[in-house]
């Protein structure tokens, strides 16, 4: 995979589709990687196919990406910076913008820092939750770090640590990350969103709060219902797919 250099770290990106497309940059959830959260559940060759330019990095701290252990490596105005620093790299004036859960967090702090950039932004998997927070994430960097899965009793900590395992990802870096992209943003920055969003959230999903109540502080936002997905379902559904591509169209 090619890559590209932000604040003295290497970050691994992939650029595929139509070349003279409209341009689209994904940006991935915590834990999760281009591959895991894009590829695999057919993203880039849905978007591809339908004649758009897909671009997708692993976040720092993730994938094929440069790991840093601090803390303050991973507040989202810097990991929004690497989306902003990756479409400079190639030249790109501005993008269609779309992403999940933690990605979502990441496009949203990208379209108030550099809203010339954003032609549009999906917020997948995260609602309201991006202003009021999100519960039962305290226990996800304890469980990243204890010495062994069987000591996690944190539920949602040992889902995370054993899709850290599996993926044989830097528990530390992840960690370090939980503990600081979850910043959250006002009121009045979501007001101040101008680009058209598409806010898609699982019916079933008890992470990312209400599509409705952030919509209702956009300026020009709509909601996509993902019927009986969680969190995790989610991401691949074929309505997810169905809606974006008509947003974007």
């Amino acid at each position: 995979m090619p890559s590209f250099e932000n604040e003295n770290l290497t970050l691994s990106y992939l650029d595929e589709g139509d070349p003279a497309g409209a341009p689209v940059l994904l940006i991935h959830g915590f834990a999760s990687s281009k591959t895991v959260n894009w590829i695999g559940p057919g993203w880039v060759k849905t978007l591809g196919e339908a004649g758009y330019r897909v671009i997708a990095f692993d976040n720092r701290g993730h994938g094929e990406s440069d790991k840093p252990h601090d803390g303050a490596a991973y507040v989202p105005e810097k990991m929004a910076g690497d989306a902003a620093a990756l479409l400079r790299h190639l030249e790109i004036a501005s993008a269609h913008v779309m992403g999940y859960s933690m990605g979502a967090r990441i496009s949203a702090f990208l379209a108030l820092q550099s809203p010339e950039m954003v032609r549009s932004v999906v917020l997948g998997g995260l609602g309201i939750g991006m202003v009021e927070g999100l519960g039962g994430w305290e226990g996800i960097a304890d469980a990243l770090l204890a010495e062994s899965i069987d000591d996690v009793t944190h539920p949602r900590g040992r889902m995370f640590r054993a899709f850290a395992d599996q993926t044989g990802s830097d528990r530390v870096a992840l960690a370090a990350c939980i503990r600081t992209s979850r910043k959250k943003l006002t009121e009045e920055q979501v007001g101040s969103i101008d680009a058209p969003a598409l806010i898609a959230i699982g019916t079933r999903d008890d992470i990312a709060g209400s599509a409705g109540e952030l919509a209702r502080l956009m300026r020009d936002a709509r909601v996509l219902d993902i019927p009986n997905r969680d969190h995790m379902l989610a991401v691949g559904d074929r309505v997810f797919k169905k809606g974006v591509l008509e947003f974007l169209g």
